[in-house]
């Protein structure tokens, strides 16, 4: 589905421009999902120096680290709603120089904060206020950099541009799952749990600094350049005054309804995609611990080769959309998904399973996901016209990842607690994507062939 809003269509950016506004719009995603990605691998490390009071068990401690981890995750609508109500009105640059300042501020003040031995309770709270930030401004942060990937993007290459966005994702999670495997090396387990945990935090200021130097630099991109054009010179001629001077062309205001319901199906298309990628990529390494023993240092290997088969297959699953469509490369990774889920919990799980299989296993369920992946950036983009694009994508997608990445280590760690059954994660990945599915296969065939709409 997509909002029936007709007007001119996208004009062809300079290569030199498309390239700026990638790397623009990539760098603030690679500062957000690095952030979520060290936050999760050291679930556990967070756990016992936030939310364990003395006579508190490790599992409790656990579940809140993840209750907050889910927190932020239903802030991000939030920060949709409100940054992409900016981008749309003021534009797409501004707002991302805002959004990046808030996600580096926030992040760097997590690795500054005093512990729970030394806070008491204001410490823990202290933590959510500052996951509740970060989930604003990464709610404002999808929206944002996909548009001005898509619109930017020359024609028939919108899969392609839009999936350096999911691809620096994975360069995020890879990156922070690099430096908590290389501090677990370097550092003794006291020293990881007593300060070596911050370092992944503070390295957040200088990356933040470099991502607001790019966006400073970045211009406005066409298709918003356009738009506001065309409604200045609309307010002019509709003006008193004007006489009988002929009115611009125009597109009609989106119906909010129609606006709804694409917001709803985007969501439903994601669904599989975000229950999937953070339970392979990001959840995997506190269930290998938790559930089925594994060291940290053998929980992190697993998710850098989960998350390495993800990156492989993102940016060929994006350039293949733009040739034979988002639905059938979306619909093809949904499926692969839902089938691998059981084999790779019971390859996980089985203690006779050479260390090899499990690599190929974690390697191929990452690249797997990541066919969803690549083209969904592009896939939402051609969903919503210029005056609510902002808006719309980045609803959908943080209503996505609000209910179904934020609560996967929640509801994961929780049913396994209270069932004792430890397929509980494919169980979750095989519902979600079969549900995605059905809504990937109401997607047109040739969207990836039209042109965005103003």
């Amino acid at each position: 589905m997509t909002i029936p809003v007709h007007g001119p269509v996208e004009g062809t950016a300079k290569p030199p421009r498309s390239r700026r506004a990638l790397v623009a719009g990539s760098v603030g995603n690679f500062i957000e999902w690095y952030e979520f990605g060290v936050y999760g691998y050291f679930a556990t490390v967070i756990a016992a120096n936030f939310f364990t009071p003395e006579g508190g068990s490790d599992v409790e401690a656990l579940v809140k680290t993840y209750a907050s981890f889910a927190l932020a995750f239903f802030f991000r609508p939030v920060g949709a709603a409100v940054f992409g109500r900016l981008g749309d009105r003021m534009g797409r640059r501004p707002t991302l120089i805002l959004v990046i300042l808030l996600m580096t501020g926030a992040t760097t003040l997590i690795g500054l904060l005093p512990t729970y031995a030394t806070l008491g309770v204001a410490a823990p709270w202290l933590l959510t206020l500052l996951r509740i930030v970060q989930g604003l401004s990464a709610g404002g942060e999808f929206g944002g950099a996909v548009s001005i990937m898509t619109e930017f993007a020359p024609p028939g290459r919108r899969g392609l541009y839009g999936s350096w966005q999911s691809f620096t994702v994975a360069l995020g999670l890879l990156a922070g799952a690099g430096m908590a495997a290389l501090l677990a090396t370097v550092l003794t387990e006291p020293e990881l749990n007593e300060w070596g945990w911050r370092l992944p935090f503070l390295l957040t200021l200088p990356l933040g600094l470099a991502a607001l130097w790019l966006r400073l630099k970045l211009e406005e991109t066409p298709s918003f350049q356009r738009t506001r054009t065309r409604t200045r010179i609309r307010t002019r001629t509709q003006s008193p005054g004007a006489g009988d001077r002929p009115q611009a062309v125009t597109p009609a205001p989106a119906p909010a309804r129609e606006v709804a319901k694409a917001i709803a199906l985007g969501a439903g298309r994601l669904m599989g995609w975000s229950a999937a990628g953070y339970t392979f990529l990001v959840v995997m390494p506190s269930y290998l611990q938790s559930t089925l023993n594994a060291s940290f240092q053998q929980a992190l290997i697993a998710t850098v080769l989960a998350n390495l088969g993800f990156a492989a297959s993102i940016i060929p699953a994006g350039a293949l959309s733009d040739r034979i469509g988002r639905r059938a490369v979306m619909v093809a990774g949904a499926v692969l998904v839902a089938v691998l889920a059981f084999p790779l919990m019971h390859l996980l799980q089985g203690s006779g399973t050479s260390t090899a299989t499990k690599s190929l296993a974690v390697f191929a369920a990452g690249a797997a996901v990541g066919l969803m992946a690549g083209p969904g950036p592009a896939m939402l983009s051609e969903m919503f016209p210029t005056s609510v694009r902002y808006t719309g994508l980045g609803l959908a997608y943080s209503l996505s990842n609000a209910v179904f990445s934020g609560c996967a280590g929640l509801i994961i760690t929780e049913a396994i607690e209270r069932t004792g059954n430890i397929d509980i994660p494919a169980h979750y990945v095989v519902v979600t994507c079969a549900v995605s599915t059905l809504a990937l296969l109401t997607l047109r065939g040739d969207d990836h062939r039209r042109a965005l709409r103003d």
